[in-house]
């Protein structure tokens, strides 16, 4: 990818392996949709992407950060949290959960912005179902690098 790349080029390359994205998160997981939107009051946002876990009955929103994790990211996607919670799940699923994978990341701003948003109960419950984040952490470089070089065979 061209080195000023932006998300929307990281998240088409990852939609365009989609289907080895998906059988990395396991058999369980499905495509629920691409720059979902969700409308509230007069506003729409997009969420990334957004998954349904059938181990976990629960939608999963993943949002793709170019660069190192500032904590606001957090905050955006504790409002997508709600929003798909209020708007969008069923009454019978489990609250929704929410990953935000960046290509980089200080691991004490990271402590200190997810020390007081989230349960520790919670936390130890979906740790059990979702994929190992060192996963994560390499199916990301996997595909940045993968759209890498596409993008330099376009450009021979």
């Amino acid at each position: 990818m061209p080195e000023n790349h932006k998300e929307k080029d990281l998240r088409k390359a990852i939609v365009g392996n989609l289907k080895s994205f998906i059988l990395e998160f396991g058999k369980d997981l499905t495509f629920a949709g691409e720059e979902y939107r969700l409308q509230v009051g007069n506003r729409d946002f997009f969420i990334d992407l957004l998954f349904h876990s059938r181990e976990l009955h629960c939608l999963v929103a993943i949002e793709l950060k170019i660069g190192e994790f500032e904590p606001e990211y957090l905050g955006k996607m504790e409002f997508y949290l709600e929003a798909l919670d209020r708007d969008v799940k069923k009454d019978d699923e489990n609250p929704s959960v929410g990953l935000i994978l960046c290509t980089k990341k200080d691991a004490t701003v990271v402590e200190y912005a997810m020390s007081r948003s989230l349960s520790p109960a919670l936390i130890a419950e979906y740790k059990l179902h979702l994929p190992d984040k060192r996963i994560l952490e390499a199916k990301l470089r996997e595909l940045t690098e993968l759209a890498e070089s596409a993008n330099d065979r376009e450009k021979e």
